[in-house]
């Protein structure tokens, strides 16, 4: 045997992950993806800005507080800061309003629950606006003639929640919880992901597959949180190589996991199976964020 023969093969370089997150929000699932010998950076592409104008929040939550509301529903971990951020300003207790609280899904119920409050509804299957409004009671008899429901919305939520809680025959109060502003990718990692240097990015809501989009180009791959960002992927000229059954960092792994082995998803829900390009407006008023 020569010197050559017995040089040791090298590994193959480890497939690479970018997470559109955070460090801290994307630490769990940057933690399970490295567990797969992955490599993975996490760098967020949007941010939450206070809205506006912050008084008609703050008079929300001070309605809230005089039981002004039957319910509150939160379709995001970012409205539960901005909730609480109110609460602080005004002198009230999420805690102890007399409402009940709805969340679009699990990261969202345990925000709500690190400030205080207990989720009474959390949809099952489907952790988006439309799958809260489906699983959401009618009014009952001992309701106000209107029973209002509190809806702390990003600036760029859709009217699915407001339309599809009215029709139940509830009376929604919309309020701009925050807004969603561009932060922008350090500029090593844009040139890297526009060259190809991820396998795939993982994008959960569509304000962050529009972000990818712009700022790192369509070539790569991505892991959507659910259907609404993949669709909204899906809209902005991105491949959605897979999307997590469940909107959890285990389920967003697993997905991970499914798109780099090329394995095709046993759910025929889950695969990319619809076509680009189909001009319909993404649906972004729940942006679940484990």
């Amino acid at each position: 045997m020569t010197a050559e023969d017995a040089t040791p093969a090298t590994s193959p370089p480890a497939r690479s992950v970018l997470v559109a997150r955070a460090p801290e929000r994307g630490a769990g699932l940057v933690a399970r993806l490295r567990d797969l010998g992955l490599e993975v950076v996490a760098a967020p592409v949007i941010e939450r800005a206070p809205a506006d104008d912050l008084a008609p929040l703050d008079d929300a939550v001070r309605g809230l507080a005089r039981g002004a509301y039957v319910w509150a529903v939160v379709t995001s971990v970012n409205a539960v800061d901005a909730l609480a951020d109110a609460a602080a300003r005004t002198g009230t207790s999420l805690a102890e309003t007399p409402a009940r609280w709805a969340a679009v899904g699990p990261a969202t119920t345990r925000a709500l629950t690190a400030v205080g409050v207990t989720t009474d509804l959390v949809p099952e299957d489907d952790a988006t606006a439309a799958g809260l409004v489906a699983a959401f009671p009618d009014p009952a008899v001992t309701d106000p003639e209107t029973p209002a429901v509190l809806l702390p919305l990003g600036d760029l939520a859709r009217p699915t929640l407001d339309d599809g809680l009215a029709d139940r025959g509830w009376a929604p109060h919309v309020v701009t919880a925050y807004r969603t502003v561009r932060h922008a990718l350090p500029t090593d990692l844009a040139e890297r992901a526009r060259a190809g240097g991820f396998d795939v990015v993982v994008v959960s809501s569509g304000s962050v597959a529009r972000e990818i989009a712009a700022q790192a180009g369509t070539g790569t791959p991505v892991v959507a949180i659910g259907t609404p960002s993949a669709d909204a992927a899906r809209d902005a000229g991105l491949h959605v190589a897979a999307v997590a059954a469940h909107p959890t960092d285990e389920a967003l792994a697993a997905a991970v996991e499914r798109a780099l082995s090329g394995l095709a998803p046993s759910d025929p829900a889950l695969s990319d199976t619809r076509p680009t390009g189909t001009n319909r407006a993404p649906d972004t008023s729940a942006k679940e964020h484990p």
